[in-house]
């Protein structure tokens, strides 16, 4: 009788290690680091600060405030796009064609791309000496020279872009997996009751895509909240901080200037940012509930 009680916590115990270790032990230290002093370039300061890093913050550090305004604008931004043009290729990539394999393809490719590779594929098409917008000018469209991404105008545009290319096929892989284990009479049935091909997607399509759509979307909008080796490759939150994300101001602190304590402080503001929106946003969309 001990034993059957014992057993399910013994089988459990080397995930709970693991956690411990890879997950618990982490963020426990962010959060006690975030209520220190501590700059290695500037010993004789360290020491404990309490709630001194984040009334920097809220109140001395206006940087933190814009690139957290940023932050919000880079992701609601992307995340609309991204599951918009995803959900549309996942809708033609379902229909039955000549093809389709090959479109599938095309179209999942650039998410096997890594990120790094990704930047340096933008970098040289961006390249205002050799890219793309050079060979364009060459046959008379725009300027030689443009550089898009030094431009405050056009900056914020052309990362839309780049990070398009690599998050929409995740939206499309997703929801393509979902549109495929709709029965196929619901759609039969629809059409027997005379419904519009737009009345057959309102009705039958996107209630069954809802959680997908859901869970898609709140993941996505995480990895972009934290996405830093894009916008760092390309234009290192610049021009003028234009570009600055928190996680990337994180970077720049903990990193580039060794002010840990400072650094812990914006990681720990970060991740309680991100947990209560997504609670929020489970709660209010109401996830895992059926039409």
């Amino acid at each position: 009788m001990r034993t059957k009680t014992w057993a399910p916590y013994a089988l459990i115990a080397p995930t709970l290690v693991l956690m411990a270790v890879f997950l618990v032990y982490p963020i426990g230290s962010v959060v006690y680091y975030s209520l220190q002093r501590y700059n290695v370039t500037q010993p004789w300061k360290n020491g404990f600060a309490g709630l001194d890093n984040f009334k920097q913050m809220l109140f001395d550090d206006p940087l933190f405030w814009q690139s957290l305004a940023f932050s919000a604008k880079w992701v609601f931004v992307e995340v609309a796009l991204q599951l918009l043009l995803g959900l549309i290729l996942a809708l033609i990539v379902n229909e039955t064609f000549i093809g389709r394999g090959i479109a599938r393809a095309m179209v999942f490719s650039p998410w096997a791309v890594s990120g790094v590779l990704t930047t340096g594929i933008w970098i040289l098409l961006l390249n205002p000496s050799t890219g793309i917008f050079q060979v364009l000018s060459e046959w008379g469209i725009g300027s030689p020279g443009t550089s898009v991404l030094g431009n405050p105008d056009t900056v914020f545009d052309a990362l839309v872009v780049t990070e398009l290319w690599r998050g929409v096929p995740f939206f499309a892989i997703l929801l393509l997996a979902d549109l495929q284990s709709i029965p196929k009479d619901l759609y039969e049935a629809a059409s027997v009751d005379g419904a519009s091909r737009w009345r057959r997607f309102t009705s039958v399509t996107l209630p069954h895509l809802k959680d997908a759509i859901i869970l898609s979307t709140l993941l996505r909008a995480v990895w972009e909240f934290n996405n830093v080796d894009l916008i760092y490759t390309l234009t290192g939150g610049g021009p003028a901080n234009q570009t600055t994300t928190l996680p990337l101001y994180v970077a720049r602190q903990a990193v580039d200037s060794h002010n840990f304590g400072y650094g812990s402080a914006l990681t720990v503001a970060g991740f309680l940012i991100l947990l209560f929106f997504s609670i929020l946003y489970l709660r209010v969309s109401k996830f895992g509930s059926r039409a």
